[in-house]
């Protein structure tokens, strides 16, 4: 957490006369955008306006949260997406480490922004900001916020609005509660957004209940062929680019698809590639169990990171070339 004399500047940045921004990754997820929007409302409930500004759209199973249709999206509106980070006195950094993981767009305007910055992240090797609250034990950047309104001494001020959206972002950041990093303070603070207002069944079903025909069919695909290697320990699971137009692929309809191979039994590591389908690179989704680090593997070997039971990457061959390499690396593995 920020130290108490921190937060006192912060409490006098959060006045009225300020432009407030606030910031997530690259192709943003369920806490990214729940982060996002639940520290906009609790800005609200103080009196003060900010502005949520995306790189790139987001999955429409996250547009049912309250103000989600608010947000800029800089792909769609780049003009009006500097002018906001231009003009801003004060930049949150929301579910990011490094400016670049903003994208080749909203990056560099971070970088060129004059406002002071604050950085609330749970991933690893943040970069440095003017002030900067950093958890990797943390499950959700979600969970990290209702932390901050806590140390703000403003609890009184959730409402059902900021706990709709926190509780969200914490939900599909442990996957429905289940990984390992969930701990009681994560559940103790889920049933403090359950009495202050969000509604388990309902934020479930908007968001995980909306499946596509589209998304039913890829995930039939790659469930048919999925592939079990080192000794039943690693799942495989692809799919290609022409698969993707086929079925219609929209945004989101691949979220969650690497947990499957997770759910075989035995497996402790799970793998899924994708063909990007607009670029020539292989997007990648690892997933894992105990103390298997995916987040090394994936710096080592396929350009990314994350966390260490969570983590993603990028790489540069074609899709079978991609998985024969991975089949290799994992040789190398000891778990």
């Amino acid at each position: 957490m920020f130290t108490a004399s921190e937060l006192l500047d912060i409490n006098q940045l959060l006045i009225p006369e300020n432009k407030i921004v606030i910031i997530t990754h690259y192709n943003p997820d369920g806490d990214a955008i729940g982060s996002s929007l639940g520290l906009k409302h609790y800005l609200k409930a103080k009196g003060l306006d900010a502005e949520v500004v995306v790189p790139n759209d987001f999955p429409k199973f996250l547009k049912w949260m309250p103000e989600a249709k608010k947000i800029t999206i800089a792909d769609y509106k780049r003009k009006k997406a500097w002018e906001i980070i231009d003009a801003a006195d004060v930049i949150f950094i929301l579910d990011f480490n490094a400016s670049h993981r903003a994208g080749n767009l909203v990056g560099p305007w971070i970088e060129r922004a004059e406002g002071v910055k604050i950085l609330i992240d749970h991933h690893q090797q943040p970069e440095n900001f003017d002030f900067v609250y950093s958890d990797t034990t943390i499950p959700a950047t979600s969970q990290m916020v209702c932390h901050f309104i806590d140390a703000m001494d403003d609890r009184e001020l959730v409402n059902k609005d900021i706990s709709e959206c926190l509780y969200t972002g914490i939900m599909t950041d442990t996957g429905g509660f289940r990984f390992r990093s969930t701990s009681a303070a994560t559940h103790h603070i889920i049933a403090d957004l359950i009495e202050k207002g969000a509604d388990p069944a309902m934020i479930s079903a908007s968001t995980w209940d909306t499946n596509t025909v589209s998304r039913l069919h890829l995930l039939s695909l790659i469930l048919s062929r999925i592939e079990i290697v080192k000794d039943g320990k690693v799942a495989i699971l692809y799919l290609k680019r022409d698969e993707l137009k086929e079925f219609g692929f929209e945004k989101g309809d691949t979220e969650g698809f690497v947990n499957y191979g997770l759910s075989v039994l035995g497996t402790r590591m799970s793998a899924f590639f994708m063909e990007d389908l607009y670029e020539d690179f292989i997007k990648i989704s690892f997933r894992s169990k105990d103390d298997v680090d995916v987040n090394q593997f994936s710096r080592k070997y396929f350009n990314g990171g994350g966390h260490i039971n969570a983590a993603g990457g990028k790489y540069f061959k074609n899709i079978y070339e991609t998985i024969e390499d991975f089949k290799e690396k994992i040789k190398e593995e000891n778990f």
